[in-house]
């Protein structure tokens, strides 16, 4: 989501260098890796910076470098082979599955989908069917209409034509619903918690209230096929420093803040710490272990797409996602 947002990606600073760990190897002996982000450095992948300042990567044999998507978005860098590693949502790696794009999620960072739809309350949009006659500022996906659609449906049967959707761009989300929008989509744990510090009372659809088929990985961890076949260890050895700096996200949610604001001083420090309260225990929520994917989610989500015309193929949720490469989980 919010992939639109290029100008502002560009001008974000991509993670600062750290000195070695006592423990780790040489800096001559360190495999250079790069790691594409989604959108500009936020809470959801604080864990992607500790493990960089933390030196765990480096204990590992790697120097992760941290950089924004650019014009072509992490999907397609992944996919092509300029970078081996990136953040990515299900959505765009189900698409490009079906377009023959050879990417594979290796970690879901989020077990559970906490986007929502959200509106200033003076709009009155309470449920989906109050979206009718409405603009929406969307960011110029395929799956919104289905998503508005599928709600919509699921709320009485209200008529997503009637809904006027634009696309917002690199617009701010409080200034657009204020001018030019009456609702958008947002993930709470960064922008509903910025309007709660706000003092910015929102009403808030969450998706997974209307169907349990949109409770989809967003974001997760991809690579590609040829990485994973190639260099297996390299997999291997970037998720396992990976989940330790998830891991010391979840213990330490306001030191782990800290390091995310080292690597991203323009981002509001308030925010930044009260959103890292809140996001630190839904990176593992109920699973067993972070990272981990259910093949249901990834078979749920492409029906969904079916369902609404997103996709006509055939989608092998198998070869979209594996679970191989992850560390055992502590006893």
């Amino acid at each position: 989501m919010f992939v639109a947002l290029t100008a502002l990606l560009m001008l974000t600073a991509c993670g600062n260098k750290t000195e070695p760990a006592p423990d780790s190897a040489p800096s001559d002996k360190l495999t250079d890796v790069t790691l594409v982000l989604n959108w500009f450095p936020n809470t959801n992948h604080t864990g992607l910076y500790v493990a960089q300042d933390l030196g765990y990567y480096e204990e590992a044999g790697l120097r992760v470098n941290i950089v924004p998507p650019g014009v072509n978005g992490s999907t397609a860098i992944v996919g092509s082979g300029e970078a081996a590693f990136g953040v990515s949502i299900q959505e765009n790696v189900t698409e490009a599955r079906i377009q023959g794009v050879p990417v594979v999620s290796i970690a879901t960072l989020m077990q559970h989908n906490t986007s929502v739809f959200a509106s200033p309350v003076d709009k009155n949009i309470k449920s989906p069917k109050d979206f009718e006659g409405k603009v929406y500022g969307g960011f110029g996906s395929p799956a919104e209409e289905g998503v508005l659609q599928s709600l919509m449906q699921a709320d009485g049967g209200a008529d997503v034509n009637t809904v006027k959707i634009v696309n917002l761009g690199e617009a701010d989300f409080f200034t657009a619903v204020q001018r030019d929008v009456d609702f958008s989509w947002i993930f709470y744990g960064w922008t509903g918690i910025e309007a709660e510090l706000r003092g910015v009372p929102l009403n808030l659809i969450p998706l997974t209230d209307y169907s349990e088929k949109l409770d989809y990985y967003t974001p997760l961890l991809i690579t590609n096929e040829e990485t994973i076949k190639e260099q297996p260890e390299l997999v291997k050895a970037f998720l396992a420093a990976t989940a330790k700096g998830f891991q010391y996200a979840m213990d330490k949610p306001e030191e782990a803040a800290k390091i995310l604001l080292k690597a991203a001083p323009e981002l509001d420090e308030e925010l930044v710490m009260a959103s890292q309260k809140w996001i630190s225990p839904r990176y593992q929520d109920d699973a067993p272990q972070w990272g981990i994917q259910k093949k249901s989610v990834w078979v749920n989500y492409a029906d969904w797409m079916r369902e609404h015309g997103l996709i006509e193929q055939e989608f092998d949720a198998d070869a979209a996602f594996t679970n191989d490469f992850l560390p055992e989980p502590a006893q």
